[in-house]
């Protein structure tokens, strides 16, 4: 602002004029108020660069200061004017400070109070004025002008009126500085005056009351702020007592006429003492005597006003004064309901923000846990677990069992609230998991006693578990591993008690959804009196399973109207019950039903209320067929030691057997989700576990759920009745009675089953018949052998049609090996089995069932070993080496040893026994061996290198046991034997070369094998080998065999075992085939071999294509013992049947049957 440059004449201050600045004229009354407001805003410049050292200024400006003071300036309706007079004079204080221009105390407080309605200008924080107030404020605080009015009499006013408009005028839009301003000009008037008066602190104190406080936060905060200082300087001790004397004649003397602010007093103490615990020291005695006061509202007040305060954050009150804090305890147990109350409601608070006062409030609240008032026991409940839920170790153990307690309680709200309080910590704690082992460690009782709940009569109780289960527990809004995981723990670590009580709740969900599924039937038949009766028991037994069975009654009979009305609402329950409803399925079913339902919309619907606990009960929204696979996952992992057993507090043996118990307890609830293969394969695994516990689950399981498994499992249903079998026969009694029990369940076919029995019977009368007639005048044995030889041919299965099942099937090839080997003991019916008949018995020791080769494998050892058997059958043993499974081979070496030990030490103590060499002596089994070889059905190409080492292995199996020792020069007459053999033909088939040329050239491997072992085994024999005539001709003089049937190559072969070609493919023991069955290929005949002779010469052998199931590379019969082939070489292996006649079809096996049961009849 440019001022005008023109002098003035001064004139003396003596004269009494008034002088103005340079430059600024006279101002009267007769300007206007714009050249009022010009010229004064000169003056303000002027007293605003003066300072208080300028003596002469301060002179000559005296009578101007005095005249700014007139009524025309002080009463001026013109704000503008008022505004820079009051600047002026706030200067005026300023530069004539300590001693004001102003000597009339009416005067001064009058300027003092205009200097103060000026301040309200501060309030408008935009006005283009603001910086001028702004100043005023800041000029009055810096110099203390108001220090002055402490010299008037009624500076109270002056004080009152200040504090009253810097309270008003503040708001959020003021910054620091105009708070810090505010706050020094009245912390000053507070801390630099004689005293306060009553009324001055009320216009302080009301600012803190929470009505005004609302009304300007920015008050509050200056009042706040304003009492803090003046409580940390020692001159305001006046102040003290006097805010001291006030709340003691409120409170002591009920004198509600010393302030306004008396009815709000407990407000102000409050606020007090959140911002000075010191501002009340000598309140709190009258606060204690207030405790004991006889009106029960007097008391309720004081126990509000100190919950906030010894519950308050930081608050150090129960500490500092512990009588008051013992006087406030005593009122848990005060007789006023109200005031019990809201003790029990301060206990939250006080646990959240004073967890060392936990053990003070333990006592009481015990006691109010059992208070006969229902509401005070609930809000003990909400107090503890509100602490609970925020940090669990702000509770003890007591606390929480107060909460235990409180779940039997007798009103159904407290049980409720105690039973969801417990849900949500063990939902926090111990599912998620959120403060760690121990404190899941701390609450683990927890899910055992909201399970014993459950033993409760009341049907609320019963609801309410099962709504805790599924919603905290085990929460079905979880994925379905995560929510199997947390089923498969939980119901490992439950105590028994409560797994009963969990197990009664699915049993009681299942009958529910059962009683729900006859209902429903009952709509699809025609309406009659018989069904309408029918309907309503169901109705009333439905009502029985919800809370309020009366009004249950009303709202199932509406809500079956409503049913037999909509079709579609029928067919959404349908599928909510269908023991193939998935979980997803059931929750989108829920929600279409209660949106069906909730037309009209009402506020209250009691009727919905009433179907939504319906389908809670029968809805499944844990169990199906994905979480079953799930959990059989989590029992695998565990059976692996794979699991997170340990992590989750439980032992692998634990969890396996709580998993199948609560597999076993599922399977009465939920059959149908169990019906996988890749279920029963693991249930398979476990049954066949040491454990009986496990092995006696998974029968049970089986039992419950393997309905179908006859008809859509069969690969299961062929694993499982071997085992099944087992526990039958060789198990606990337990086991055993569980085994039959679930053979009968399963199982429906039962004329199939005893067909195959009757049939194994019947074959064991035969042969037993058979050795005791011990002659074949009837020719009986050649219809026998024709039909167990039919038996083999057809792989067990006679009649062709694949009704029989593999299991079965095999079991029919034992029994028919087995009798033939049988009636070859007796030499009357061994002089008439064929050579194709001892092959086809032979080749059962490659059966594709492990069983059937380890079971005929003994009996062939004990037959041999018994030396009841010819010699011939221990040429079988030589197939052995084709075996896929180490201990089978191993198992048949051991029984060559023996055979061959015993043989030999019966001919050296048994003199008699040099006649009957031929029979004997082990090294006479070569010829048979090298003649059941040349018929192996694994040799279909002599000079496939593949199969000459197969047939060397084979031979080596057998001549590394013959040619341990060189006893008797035994090493040349294996050589000689074998030699004389390539010298005749082979008596089966003695015109066909190519059975020829296999057996020449099985000869010659046997050589190259016993030339390649033994040095000394081209020496000249002594002995002339003997063959058997029934499996060779006599050698022809004139036919001399030196051709060398093995090429080079194949020697080397035989000699390093690897082919060249095709490195991957050599092996030391061929396996079978995928299925490990040797199939059998029968030519088109009508008639086996005749028995009748042992000199028959059966025509030549033709092929034909193997039965269809023999060829498939399906489910091994045997998972335990699997075959596998090398390299994925799937080698056919056949049996070759000689027959005479040539039809065909399953007509030639029926007329076999009927044949051979006629020569036997």
């Amino acid at each position: 602002m440019e001022f005008p440059q023109q002098p003035q004449q001064q004139r003396p201050a003596g004269d009494g004029k008034i002088i103005y600045p340079l430059g600024v004229k006279e101002i009267t009354d007769k300007i206007s108020n714009d050249e009022v407001v010009k010229r004064l805003k000169l003056v303000v410049k002027t007293y605003m660069d003066m300072d208080q050292d300028s003596e002469e200024e301060k002179q000559q400006y005296l009578a101007l200061a005095l005249h700014l003071a007139s009524e025309f300036f002080l009463r001026n309706p013109n704000k503008d004017v008022r505004l820079l007079v009051a600047c002026c004079l706030a200067d005026i204080f300023r530069i004539y400070a300590p001693e004001a221009p102003y000597t009339s105390h009416d005067k001064l407080k009058e300027i003092f109070l205009f200097i103060t309605r000026q301040l309200k200008g501060l309030e408008d924080t935009k006005s283009p004025q603001f910086n001028r107030y702004f100043y005023l404020l800041e000029n009055l605080a810096w110099v203390k002008s108001y220090n002055i009015c402490f010299e008037l009499e009624d500076c109270n006013e002056i004080f009152i009126q200040l504090f009253k408009t810097l309270f008003s005028v503040i708001n959020n839009s003021h910054n620091q500085k105009v708070q810090m301003h505010m706050l020094d000009l009245m912390s000053s008037i507070i801390m630099e005056g004689d005293g306060v008066t009553q009324e001055l602190l009320d216009t302080i104190l009301i600012n803190l009351i929470p009505a005004h406080k609302n009304l300007n936060k920015q008050a509050y905060d200056l009042a706040k702020t304003l009492l803090k200082r003046t409580v940390q300087t020692i001159e305001t001790l006046h102040f003290n007592y006097l805010m001291s004397s006030f709340f003691n004649q409120v409170l002591v003397m009920g004198k509600s006429s010393v302030s306004d602010l008396s009815e709000h007093v407990f407000d102000l103490i409050q606020e007090l003492f959140a911002i000075d615990p010191l501002l009340l020291v000598s309140v709190m005695p009258q606060l204690e005597f207030k405790l004991k006061s006889n009106d029960g509202e007097e008391r309720l007040a004081v126990v509000k006003l100190l919950a906030k305060l010894f519950g308050a954050k930081d608050s150090e009150l129960a500490t500092q004064n512990r009588p008051l804090w013992q006087c406030f305890l005593g009122r848990f147990n005060d007789i006023h309901v109200p005031v019990r109350l809201e003790c029990v409601k301060f206990a939250s608070h006080c646990l959240m923000n004073h967890p060392d006062l936990a053990m003070d409030l333990t006592e009481f609240l015990k006691v109010r846990s059992h208070d006969p008032e229902e509401a005070i026991r609930h809000d003990v409940i909400v107090t503890i677990i509100n602490a609970g839920k925020k940090d669990l170790n702000l509770v003890n153990d007591q606390l929480l069992g107060f909460v235990r307690e409180r779940m039997l309680d007798k009103r159904w709200r407290v049980r409720k609230e105690a039973m969801m309080g417990l849900a949500q910590l063990y939902k926090k704690y111990c599912l998620h998991h959120e403060a760690g082992k121990e404190s899941a460690l701390k609450i683990s009782w927890i899910k055992d006693k909201l399970l014993h709940i459950y033993y409760q009569n009341s049907i609320d109780d019963k609801l309410l578990v099962e709504k805790i289960f599924a919603q905290y527990m085990v929460p079905h809004s979880l994925e379905t591993e995560e929510k199997m995981k947390c089923m498969y723990y939980l119901y490992a670590c439950l105590d028994t008690n409560a797994v009963k009580a969990l197990n009664e709740m699915w049993k009681c969900q299942n009958m529910l959804r059962g009683l729900v599924r006859e209902l429903l039937d009952l709509h699809k038949l025609p309406t009659s009196e018989a069904n309408t009766t029918a309907m309503f028991g169901k109705l009333m037994a439905i009502a029985k399973n919800l809370p309020d069975p009366g009004k249950a009654q009303d709202f199932m009979k509406k809500f079956n109207q409503v049913l037999g009305e909509d079709e579609k609402l029928r067919l959404q329950l349908e599928q909510l019950i269908s023991p193939t409803c998935s979980c997803k399925q059931a929750e989108q079913c829920v929600r279409e039903i209660t949106r069906k339902l909730t037309f009209p919309k009402q506020p209250t619907n009691p009727f919905l209320e009433m179907v939504k606990f319906l389908l809670e009960r029968i809805a499944p929204v844990h169990i199906d067929s994905e979480a079953i696979s799930a959990l059989v996952k989590l029992l695998n992992k565990s059976i692996e030691g794979t699991a997170d057993d340990e992590d989750e507090g439980v032992t692998p043996d634990t969890a396996i057997r709580a998993g199948l118990e609560l597999l076993k307890v599922l399977s009465f609830t939920h059959p149908t989700a169990f019906h996988s293969a890749e279920t029963y394969e693991s249930l398979l695994q476990c049954l066949k576990m040491e454990d009986d516990k496990v092995a006696e689950a998974a029968i049970q399981i089986f039992r419950n759920t393997g309905q179908k498994i006859e008809t859509e499992l069969p690969q299961i249903r062929s694993t499982l009745i071997p085992v099944l079998h087992q526990k039958a026969k060789r198990g606990t009694p337990h086991q055993a009675k569980q085994a039959v029990h679930c053979i009968h369940a399963i199982f429906h076919n039962k004329e199939v089953q005893l067909a195959q029995i009757f049939e194994v019977q019947a074959i064991k009368l035969l042969v037993r018949w058979l050795l005791g007639m011990k002659n074949n005048q009837s020719k009986s044995a050649n219809s026998t052998l024709r039909l167990l030889s039919a038996m083999l041919v057809s792989e067990g299965d006679l009649t062709e049609q694949k009704k029989i099942s593999k299991s079965d099937m095999s079991r029919l090839r034992l029994a028919a090996g087995s009798a033939i080997m049988k009636l070859a003991q007796e030499p009357c019916y061994h002089d008439i089995i064929t050579p194709e008949q001892f092959q086809l018995c032979g080749l059962v020791i490659n059966d594709e069932c492990y069983q059937v080769r380890q079971i005929f494998a003994q009996k062939l050892h004990l037959a041999l070993v018994k030396l009841l058997l010819p010699l011939e059958y221990m040429a079988v043993f030589a197939l052995c080496a084709k075996d896929p499974v180490k201990e089978r081979r191993a198992h048949a070496r051991q029984c060559l040893l023996k055979n061959i030990s015993v043989r030999r030490e019966y001919i050296k103590q048994n003199p008699m026994a040099h006649e009957k060499l031929l029979s004997l002596l082990p090294e006479y089994v070569v010829p048979y061996m090298i003649h059941l070889l040349a018929h192996d059905p694994d040799l279909t190409k002599p000079q496939d290198l593949e199969q000459l080492r197969d047939i060397k292995e084979c031979l080596w199996f057998m001549l590394e046991v013959l040619m341990t020792k060189n006893e008797n020069n035994s090493h040349s007459f294996l050589r000689k034997m074998v030699e004389n053999i390539k010298q005749t033909k082979d008596a089966q088939v003695p015109d066909d070369p190519k059975a020829n040329e296999k057996l020449y050239i099985v000869c010659d491997v046997a050589l190259f094998v016993i030339a390649n072992k033994s040095t000394s085994c081209h020496l000249d024999s002594p002995k002339d080998p003997v063959l058997p005539s029934k499996f060779f001709t006599p050698p022809d003089k004139d036919f001399i065999n030196d051709k060398e049937y093995l090429s080079p190559e194949a020697k080397i072969v035989l000699q390093t075992g690897k082919i060249q070609q095709t490195g991957v493919l050599g092996a030391v023991n061929k396996p079978l085939t995928v299925t490990a069955r040797r199939p059998y290929i029968k030519t088109p005949t009508s008639d086996t071999v005749s028995n009748a002779s042992t000199n028959s010469q059966p025509s030549s052998p033709a092929t034909n294509k193997s039965s269809s199931e023999a060829s498939e590379t399906g489910a091994r019969e045997n998972e335990e013992n699997p075959v596998i082939t090398k390299a994925g070489v799937v080698k056919k292996v056949r049996y070759i049947f000689h027959v005479n006649t040539k039809n065909q079809g399953s007509e030639l096996v029926q007329r076999k049957i009927t044949k051979a049961g006629n020569e036997i009849k």
